[in-house]
């Protein structure tokens, strides 16, 4: 894959490969921080089902990005309003991002979260913010490299019976340029 990376909105059509990338993506990056069994668990068709669901009703306040080069799906990123246990916030919040496994470090991830920014800024979302694994090193040094600070928040979550607490993440927008080498590929 050494055509140009293309970030384009999500299509009904891309939903079954989005569930594959977003398992893909948690069974890599939350080894060891999630039970197997909880991962070995999830379904690529019911995910799939799902998403699809939720793509067919949504009401355009959650975007769903994807990262396609040479006609392959490489990741997904989706966004929107920030959601306060049921309330949604003038703030924006990053919900998800995943990309391939075997591309991890490509840039894909990068190119994904710049037009998340980009465009929670241009919706005027004074702020953004994302929750993730406290365990999860890797992702937490991704978004503090982009300019992303934890906040001190923590909410629960819970897979098999076993505790894996997230953290909050935020950022005031736009990032400032020289906080990360984000770069934009739209």
């Amino acid at each position: 894959m050494n055509g140009p990376l293309r970030i384009r909105d999500m299509t009904l059509a891309d939903c079954r490969r989005v569930s594959e990338l977003r398992i893909r993506g948690w069974r890599a990056a939350y080894r060891g921080l999630v039970p197997r069994p909880y991962l070995d668990a999830l379904d690529v068709d019911a995910d799939a089902e799902r998403r699809r669901a939720r793509f067919a009703r949504g009401d355009g306040s959650v975007v769903n990005l994807v990262a396609e080069r040479d006609g392959v799906l490489a990741g997904w990123a989706a966004h929107g309003p920030y959601r306060d246990g049921g309330l949604r916030t003038t703030d924006g919040e990053l919900y998800a991002i995943y990309v391939s496994p075997d591309l991890f470090g490509a840039g894909i991830g990068h190119a994904l979260l710049t037009e998340a920014v980009r465009q929670c800024a241009a919706a005027g979302h004074e702020r953004m913010f994302l929750w993730v694994f406290k365990e999860n090193a890797g992702a937490r040094r991704f978004y503090e490299r982009a300019g992303f600070r934890a906040d001190g928040a923590e909410e629960p979550f819970e897979a098999d019976g076993v505790a894996v607490p997230e953290v909050r993440y935020g950022a005031a927008l736009p990032l400032p340029a020289d906080a990360s080498p984000l770069t934009s590929h739209r």
